[in-house]
């Protein structure tokens, strides 16, 4: 087999999302002869990046103080808040002084697309020095002699299905760096195995997520008022399940339009893409709508857990920031100027210390931190329903986080109800009529590439399980939850059914390596460049 190549960097940074340009930008502008090489999975810079996106725009201030001139991308100025209680044929809105008081207050923020930001980013960082390798996936870390991580490896091109090298095969690098940052995003894969190998959440409560949906929608001219910000919860979901929508009102006649479900949810009926769906039928979202088209689509997950779900964030070699970490803001449904805070913050200690040892109590002393202590009962509350959330959120927002107790997280893996104990409720849920007609239609939407000769970077250790008892007991959920028909059980031939896996369909957003109640499923890299190529989200 071909030998591996080896680059040497001081700092290899994993992911291109705002975290990991935060970090690279941060470190030239204070140390500026550093190597520093940031790898991308994506074709291009932005292609996976997808948020919300309202941008508290802080921390992005502090770190590039020209970027309301410089930054030529969309920033709709936030001009109106509306929250809303949904019922299935109207709503309830909050008043206006208790939104002012809650963190869901968006007085100076942006509206914006993390796609374009992204690439910006990149941009100056690329005017300060930095090599930003987009279509590069880190597979795998790598490890000095005392254990302590040493960089990471690129994924090999051109596999064959099975595995073998193909004729364009070519052996993925290694990156050789004195300090390895993690910004993966939610549930890294490298990030998710250093967190166990070197027990970063050992006394810390488990991580949990939600899945997000978003759409770009393009509406008759009218209809939109450009900076309006709408956020709701209640139907179509039940009330003993987390999530919400988000609607904002952009430039140009256009909207963004999504849906967050809480992955602790516990029907194993329940379908998360419907459910978004649904929503756009309610009576008051689905006349904007009507006439329009969509431009984009696309999901991902969430890292939820906020406060007491915080691994620690340093290790030997390594530092986790942004969302592999879990820095988001729940509350606030905001996590870009939590992942370029901790970015940058993550650079100043490693150029003031030379190590990643104390990265961690600093994060934890910082202003970033104690936003997140401030909101750590929002998510958890909803376990005890939704309308006990609404009140704990009420009281959180006038005390500002300091009510004596901290409610616990737990794995979103194990919250699903098997079948035989589980009646899904009447959610009241319409017939359809707008775009997409189903799933495959959404992925369409996401500008999806892979390259169906490569092998499936999905691995179920188990199919029997699938086959055999996850059939019986929860109805394999894997075909509900998945946002884009990955997972399918078809008829095997011979009477009986098996697991086919549709991985050209991933949009990487990771919810069967959360939600698999067996804990059966490992998200790995696919070849670089693979996957979504998102426009505008």
């Amino acid at each position: 087999m071909t030998e591996r190549e080896v680059m040497e960097y001081d700092v290899v940074i994993v992911g291109a999302g705002p975290a990991g340009l935060a970090c690279a930008i941060r470190l030239k502008q204070l140390k500026p002869d550093i190597n520093v090489c940031v790898l991308e999975k994506g074709s291009a810079v932005g292609a996976h990046s997808l948020s919300g996106a309202v941008l508290e725009p802080g921390p992005l201030e502090k770190l590039l103080p020209q970027w309301r001139t410089d930054y030529s991308g969309m920033k709709v100025p936030a001009r109106e808040d509306d929250v809303r209680l949904m019922t299935r044929t109207g709503s309830f809105k909050l008043p206006d002084w208790a939104v002012r008081l809650s963190p869901m207050n968006n007085h100076g923020n942006f509206i914006i697309s993390l796609g374009q930001l992204t690439p910006w980013l990149a941009q100056q960082a690329e005017q300060l020095g930095v090599d930003v390798f987009p279509g590069f996936s880190a597979a795998e870390a790598l490890f000095d002699e005392q254990g302590a991580v040493r960089g990471v490896r690129i994924g090999d091109m051109g596999l064959n299905r099975d595995g073998t090298p193909g004729s364009n095969y070519t052996p993925g690098v290694e990156i050789h760096a004195t300090v390895t940052v993690l910004a993966e995003g939610a549930r890294g894969s490298i990030s998710k195995q250093l967190i166990q190998q070197f027990r970063l959440r050992d006394r810390i409560d488990p991580a949990t997520f939600g899945l997000g949906f978003k759409e770009l929608w393009q509406l008759p001219a009218g209809r939109v008022q450009p900076g309006r910000i709408e956020h709701a919860f209640g139907w179509p979901l039940d009330t003993k399940t987390y999530g919400g929508s988000f609607l904002y009102h952009l430039d140009n006649d256009r909207v963004y339009v999504g849906y967050v479900v809480g992955l602790d949810y516990q029907d194993p009926r329940l379908k998360p893409f419907e459910a978004f769906q649904q929503f756009k039928h309610h009576p008051r979202i689905r006349p904007l709508l009507e006439g329009g088209e969509i431009l984009a689509a696309g999901a991902r997950t969430i890292a939820a857990g906020g406060y007491q779900s915080l691994p620690r964030l340093e290790m030997p070699g390594a530092m986790l920031i942004g969302d592999a970490g879990g820095t988001l803001n729940v509350f606030k449904i905001k996590g870009i100027h939590q992942a370029i805070r901790s970015g940058a913050l993550a650079a100043e200690h490693w150029v003031e210390k030379g190590s990643t040892t104390g990265y961690d109590a600093r994060w934890r002393a910082s202003e970033g931190h104690r936003e997140l202590r401030d909101v750590r009962n929002f998510k958890p509350a909803f376990k005890h329903g939704l309308y006990f959330a609404i009140a704990n959120a009420g009281v959180e927002s006038l005390v500002k986080g300091k009510t004596p107790w901290t409610l616990r997280n737990t794995p979103d893996w194990c919250a699903l109800e098997k079948l035989e104990r589980y009646v899904s409720p009447d959610r009241g849920w319409v017939e359809r009529t707008l775009p997409p007609r189903d799933r495959l239609a959404s992925v369409f939407f996401a500008g999806n590439v892979h390259d169906e000769s490569q092998p499936v970077h999905l691995k179920v250790h188990d199919t029997s399980i699938c086959v055999e008892r996850c059939t019986k007991e929860y109805g394999n959920p894997c075909e509900n939850f998945c946002p884009a028909g990955v997972y399918e059980m078809i008829d095997d031939g011979q009477g009986g059914r098996r697991l086919q896996i549709n991985a050209a369909n991933c949009v990487h957003c990771k919810a069967c390596d959360i939600k698999d109640p067996y804990e059966i499923i490992t998200w790995t890299t696919p070849e670089g460049g693979s996957g979504p190529n998102y426009q505008n989200l």
